[in-house]
């Protein structure tokens, strides 16, 4: 369809012709910015303890939807059965944002098909000699590392005995137990007013009181105990340090599954807290938060510094808890202790 109309006046020519030519300007301006910034947008230098420099990651805007991470899944659970061991979902998924520039609104489904097909064939897709490729094959990796691959699940035998069955797939799990109906939409980012004005770095989860919190990731617990903003919490850092898992807001009087204690191990699966509505109180133990939820929320560490302060990482984990919705710790309920327990007994090779 065509649309004809008349200039009335050379002015308003001019004027439309002005507005167009700053429009066309200003889209190559930010096309050059673009291209100006570099992959070094994306690292920061320190100096380590012995003087020298050092280079790691600052930032990361984890964006990938779960269609795109659901499906790469897929397609490694089919290699690894196939007996194809070079193939790697993650540097799947990093070819994918190096073709998009990190923007995975452009996802095209067929564009991953595309570009597993040339790994699977042991093909090099062109987009690896990008320096970005580096960049999102580090970053991504260092969120999902651990989320693939080989474990074990205790089943009972013939004999009755339990016997550790080998398998492979999805070895994360989703941070609340099987059979407690959980809500969320994605509002990472979204603002928080209680101390000070600041964004939400994590995903609530709306519950029941008392729903079973589950360790998503095996590692190591480093936070155990009261925060003002997070009340009853836990914080576990992965066994590479790559990643800290936060749950917060844990129920009032009992958060934690007992016996739990800083340094303690535990298990991807395991039982470790409640959920609750504590927190927003400099007292400990009090209930100040309106809704029953679970605060999720996930940390890049690629460098000691980012521990704390200015240089913390925290992505956006609403996709990757739609992602382990397929992959949910099984619990019983002891009513003597009035804890929950896993069901199943497991171990990640």
């Amino acid at each position: 369809m065509i649309f004809a109309f008349k200039i009335k006046s050379k002015k308003v020519l001019y004027s439309a012709l002005a507005v167009l030519l700053s429009g066309a300007v200003a889209i190559v301006v930010l096309l050059s910015l673009n291209a100006s910034v570099g992959v070094d947008a994306y690292y920061t230098y320190a100096k380590d303890a012995a003087g020298e420099e050092k280079k790691f990651i600052k930032w990361v805007d984890f964006n990938i939807p779960y269609s795109a991470l659901n499906r790469a899944v897929d397609y490694q659970i089919r290699a690894h059965a196939d007996g194809n061991s070079g193939f790697n979902w993650i540097e799947l998924l990093a070819c994918l944002g190096t073709k998009y520039g990190g923007n995975w609104k452009n996802y095209k489904s067929n564009d991953m098909y595309l570009y597993a097909g040339k790994l699977l064939e042991g093909d090099e897709p062109e987009v690896k000699s990008s320096k970005y490729f580096s960049y999102y094959m580090e970053a991504y990796d260092a969120i999902l590392h651990e989320f693939v691959g080989e474990y074990k699940i205790g089943i009972i035998g013939d004999d009755g005995e339990i016997v550790m069955e080998p398998r492979y797939g999805l070895r994360t799990f989703n941070p609340i137990a099987e059979g407690f109906g959980y809500s969320h939409y994605d509002d990472f980012g979204n603002a928080r007013g209680y101390g000070y004005n600041r964004k939400h770095l994590g995903h609530d989860m709306m519950g029941r009181l008392g729903s079973p919190i589950i360790a998503v990731e095996s590692g190591t617990i480093a936070e155990l105990g009261w925060n003002q903003y997070g009340g009853w919490r836990i914080g576990i850092r992965s066994f590479d340090s790559k990643r800290y898992y936060y749950y917060a807001h844990l129920r009032q009087g009992s958060p934690y599954a007992s016996g739990l204690a800083r340094g303690d191990v535990v298990t991807a699966g395991d039982v470790i807290g409640y959920m609750g509505r504590t927190g927003y109180s400099a007292k400990e133990d009090v209930n100040n938060i309106n809704v029953v939820h679970l605060h999720f929320g996930m940390q890049l560490i690629f460098d000691p510094s980012q521990e704390d302060g200015d240089g913390e990482i925290w992505i956006d984990a609403y996709q990757i808890v739609k992602l382990l919705e397929h992959h949910r710790a099984t619990v019983v309920y002891n009513a003597g202790t009035k804890q929950y327990t896993r069901k199943y007994a497991y171990e990640v090779m």
